[in-house]
């Protein structure tokens, strides 16, 4: 994959950070899968997934962050889904959609203390 060095178009800085998730398409329902974050930001979050998915799309997930006690069920709407191997494993960036205030400050602050270590 080749490296993006143009200037930074996210709206929110991210973190590596491996954080398990079960998803699955909200419309029409399927069956939950599970993966593991890569990186996460206080917009949304990169994971690796079995399958592709068309823009927009949107993901109701399960996620236990290490700031939260509860795991939290949230909305994605996915932002891309790129093939790296072939029929396998996708890569796919999703964008929190509908999420509550208390939720992104929190997330917020975890990724300023970790940029700050």
């Amino acid at each position: 994959m080749e490296k993006y060095n143009g200037p930074e178009r996210r709206k929110h800085p991210r973190i590596n950070a491996n954080f398990i998730v079960s998803y699955r398409i909200i419309e029409p329902p399927s069956d939950f899968d599970l993966s593991q974050t890569k990186d996460v930001s206080q917009g949304g979050l990169f994971l690796t997934t079995n399958r592709s998915f068309n823009p927009g799309t949107l993901l109701a997930m399960t996620v236990r962050f290490p700031f939260i006690p509860e795991k939290l069920k949230l909305t994605g709407q996915v932002v891309n889904s790129q093939e790296r191997v072939k029929d396998l494993l996708y890569e796919t960036h999703i964008k929190f959609k509908d999420s509550d205030e208390e939720f992104l400050k929190k997330i917020g602050n975890f990724i300023k203390k970790e940029l700050n270590k």
